[in-house]
């Protein structure tokens, strides 16, 4: 029996085609791989192995040959085939260089006999460390050397990552039988104890209070080590808007006791950012946006900023102040005003607001967000009905956003309610409540074929539906709703033909994708939905394709819609959007 170390590690693999495509690009490689039967990934090890050979002459490839069919041997041994018959012949042509072919027959392979890990010490409780290691290589499989590294470097590391920084293998052996074609993988680790983190210390120069910083450590000083728990308040500080610069110092090596203490040093960005851009969408045509920001106006890292729109159907301008709260990373009071002046199709309005809103998420992962505002508006619709109101208008807002990626996404899921009312006892024009539910899902499969799924309702209750102005009437079709139909054109009409918004929203969406290239793909979908005043009454279908580029900005969509609606106003439409799908 004899013991064979490591021999190919897998993490060459991602540079094979890389090297082949050098190689088919140059000149004419003088040796040439052939694998009886199909085995591809033998082919490609013993190619990559082998590399490049080139300006030799026929006897120079004979002398030669020795040496190549020794690299091969290896390159297939790092497979699990230890007993391969290799063949070689060089070629000799007139015109063209000479070539050698080599031949090789694998022969059968070894496989995995038994597969011992055992994991000793403090850590072999640890679920974090013994659970779900890689399954891979299973007594059964085929040996693969990479896979065997694989195995011993995801123990190592992961201890590391939980803080057994002392761990180390006793035992480490891959025992190979070629006469037997066996292999037995034994692997025993001591963990040694696990390493704490100790006090938290900001070094000076930041210039912010240590109360709110203090606030965004959610860790105790003799919590076990876990490098996730010092990436999280590295990403938590650097999310923060506050600092251009963090450094997180936890090393081992400054450990006292396996206390390990941690040492942050900040560096604040620029106090304030002016930005300002251009878009376009087929719903509200060219637009230009606008912001200005203070990051922070004083050590307790309050915050102020502006932001304005302006395009042909909507004007807009809003300032607000924002208050951090514990815990400053997802927990705020903001007080806010805007102006908003909107025109679309036949309706026309003004309105003014005030509010604060208080954000907090729950522990379950849920954003909640309870606000209070004062709307103020004065609107026309069509050529009759005019007027104003005033709503004193609290409401309460519950979100969840899980996505694998924040701006182009493979999966996951958004869930949103909104609901605000107002009652003429307090301060207000009317007696309405109302309702706004979304959802949306994505879901990846096999890479290239994407699915999504959208679904919105909205719903008004009040005694008196002329009292509700525009802005919280319901109106749909467009880019974002049922594409085929114009921008907030599917709506309940008066007598004279002119939408005047529904008290009930129902959406629903349905697409999919295929990536035909990096970044591009094409979609098909079906839409359906409506404004409308009876849940009942009908709902208007759009179908479409369209192609999708996901620009370093954000995906940017085009559709080609039609409305099958015609008395809905249904017809060919193009549509122009840009920004994530959830």
């Amino acid at each position: 029996m004899r013991l064979f170390g490591t021999h190919i590690q897998a993490a060459i693999r991602p540079v094979i085609w890389l090297l082949l495509w050098q190689a088919s690009s140059g000149f004419a490689n003088q040796v040439r791989v052939e694998v009886e039967g199909d085995y591809d990934q033998l082919q490609e090890n013993a190619e990559i192995l082998l590399g490049e050979v080139q300006d030799r002459t026929a006897d120079g490839l004979r002398r030669y040959a020795s040496s190549a069919a020794a690299q091969v041997e290896e390159a297939v041994r790092a497979l699990g085939y230890y007993n391969p018959t290799i063949r070689w012949q060089v070629n000799e042509q007139d015109e063209a260089p000479a070539e050698l072919v080599l031949t090789i027959v694998p022969g059968e392979p070894v496989r995995v006999r038994s597969r011992q890990v055992d994991i000793q010490g403090p850590g072999a409780d640890d679920p974090d460390l013994v659970q779900s290691l890689p399954e891979r290589p299973r007594e059964g499989d085929i040996l693969n050397h990479g896979e065997y590294d694989g195995l011993r470097q995801a123990i190592q590391n992961r201890a590391g990552r939980l803080g057994y920084f002392d761990g180390e293998y006793e035992t480490r052996k891959l025992k190979v039988d070629p006469d037997a074609n066996a292999a037995d993988i034994l692997l025993t680790y001591r963990t040694g104890e696990r390493y704490q983190l100790g006090e938290v210390t900001f070094l000076e120069g930041h210039g912010f209070d240590e109360q709110l910083l203090r606030q965004f450590v959610t860790t105790e000083p003799g919590e076990p080590f876990h490098a996730d728990k010092v990436a999280r308040l590295n990403r938590d500080l650097s999310n923060s808007g506050y600092f251009s610069g963090v450094d997180i110092d936890a090393s081992p090596s400054q450990a006292e006791d396996r206390v390990i203490p941690v040492t942050i040093g900040l560096t604040p960005r620029p106090p304030r950012s002016v930005s300002a851009g251009v878009g376009f969408s087929t719903d509200v045509g060219p637009r230009f946006r606008g912001n200005w920001r203070e990051h922070y106006i004083n050590s307790m890292g309050h915050k102020r900023g502006a932001d304005t729109e302006l395009s042909e159907l909507r004007q807009s301008v809003s300032g607000w102040y924002e208050l951090p709260l514990d815990p400053p990373m997802t927990d705020s009071i903001r007080l806010g005003t805007g102006y908003q002046r909107e025109h679309v199709e036949d309706v026309e309005s003004e309105r003014l607001t005030f509010g604060q809103q208080w954000n907090h998420q729950l522990d379950n992962g849920w954003m909640q967000v309870l606000s209070m505002r004062w709307e103020g508006e004065r609107f026309r619709i069509g050529d009759g009905e005019r007027g104003t109101s005033s709503l004193l208008l609290p409401g309460v807002s519950y979100s969840k956003l899980q996505a694998d990626s924040p701006l182009d996404p493979s999966r996951g899921f958004r869930l949103q309610l909104d609901v605000t009312g107002a009652h003429r006892a307090v301060l207000s024009d009317a007696d309405i409540l109302h309702v706004n539910l979304l959802a949306k899902g994505l879901y990846t499969l096999a890479d290239n074929h994407r699915f999504l799924a959208r679904f919105n309702f909205g719903g008004i209750a009040t005694n008196n539906f002329s009292d509700v102005p525009p802005s919280l009437r319901f109106f749909a079709g467009g880019d974002q709703s049922v594409r085929g139909y114009g921008y907030e054109t599917l709506s309940p009409e008066d007598s004279d033909g002119v939408a005047v918004g529904g008290r009930y929203l129902i959406v629903g969406s349905a697409e999919y994708q295929y990536e035909f290239a990096r970044n591009w793909r094409v979609a098909a979908f079906v839409d359906e939905g409506n404004a409308v005043n009876d849940v009942f009454d009908p709902l208007a279908t759009g179908v479409g394709v369209g192609i999708r580029w996901v620009s370093p900005v954000g995906p940017l969509r085009l559709d080609v819609a039609r409305g099958l609606n015609e008395e809905l106003g249904g017809g060919w439409r193009i549509h122009f959007s840009m920004g994530p799908e959830l």
